[in-house]
């Protein structure tokens, strides 16, 4: 969930890094925060080749990028919204037709007003 300093944050945009075993980037990805501040982002095109130096809970991470409030758009490292938010296993899956998908979550992240009183 991305804040604006208390209240959640609708068409925020985040990003989603993540590196391989080699520290390359292996995916990139920006997605917009939805009304309530979430954000739902499919990372196709990951790929493990050493499956577990390239797993998603140590190979991405989710960084604050834009805040849509001009007034709340400094962005702040609380939970490393800057530094990059680890992603966290949720013990939650998804299942369709032809797939299975893991869900895992980053956050709360935030942004400060240029101003604080």
């Amino acid at each position: 969930m991305v804040f604006n300093w208390g209240q959640t944050l609708p068409s925020a945009k985040v990003s989603v890094t993540c590196r391989d075993h080699k520290n390359r980037v292996s995916l990139y990805k920006v997605f917009p925060t939805n009304e309530k501040g979430y954000f739902y982002g499919q990372l196709d095109g990951f790929k493990m080749d050493q499956h577990i130096l390239d797993h998603p809970l140590h190979a991405c991470v989710v960084r604050l990028l834009s805040s849509s409030d001009s007034n709340c758009s400094n962005i702040s490292n609380i939970n490393y919204g800057i530094d990059g938010a680890p992603l966290r296993y949720e013990n939650k899956r998804l299942f369709g037709k032809k797939y299975e998908a893991v869900v895992y979550s980053a956050g709360p992240l935030a942004f400060r007003p240029s101003h604080c009183y």
